[in-house]
């Protein structure tokens, strides 16, 4: 996929993309993870692709889940707004990192964001999705080093103003 062919439909979490979701979060970071993390903290960060059943409870627990898809209906990409307006998760497919599907589904869940009338927007980014928030106007409130299944990795704070 390359962003001259980038043409994105971006819709609601429906209950049936719960496998698909569970298999791109694992993909994503076992495919985009080591471009930053150390392999120890790529094995822990997803040691196996979650279950669906967790995935579509956490989709419909009040969050907004948004899913990406191409032009053949693929799931490459997820986002999703939890009510108190703090980004949880925001995977691509390796095959579509870099083209702007992150891009697409940020900025949508930024805009559902400013729809809540909440002052800020917070994350906790990867080292790989640092540089994205940035660019959309988050700024770093602070580097965050924890243990994960016993391996210390980080991600980074960060905040955007929304009013």
């Amino acid at each position: 996929m390359t962003s001259q062919q980038l043409q994105i439909e971006i819709r609601e979490y429906r209950e049936g993309d719960a496998p698909r979701l569970a298999q791109l979060f694992y993909e994503s970071v076992r495919g985009l993870g080591p471009r930053r993390y150390s392999p120890d903290q790529v094995a822990a960060w997803a040691p196996k692709p979650p279950d669906p059943v967790a995935v579509h409870t956490r989709a419909t627990d009040g969050r907004t889940t948004l899913v990406a898809l191409d032009t053949s209906g693929e799931v490459v990409g997820y986002g999703d707004l939890e009510s108190n307006v703090h980004i949880d998760h925001l995977y691509c497919s390796p095959d579509a990192a870099g083209v702007g599907v992150a891009s697409m589904l940020l900025g949508q869940l930024v805009e559902r964001a400013v729809g809540t009338g909440m002052p800020t927007l917070h994350v906790e980014a990867s080292e790989l999705a640092r540089g994205l928030f940035e660019r959309m106007g988050f700024g770093l409130v602070r580097r965050r080093e924890f243990a994960l299944a016993g391996v210390i990795i980080h991600n980074y704070a960060m905040e955007r103003a929304l009013a």
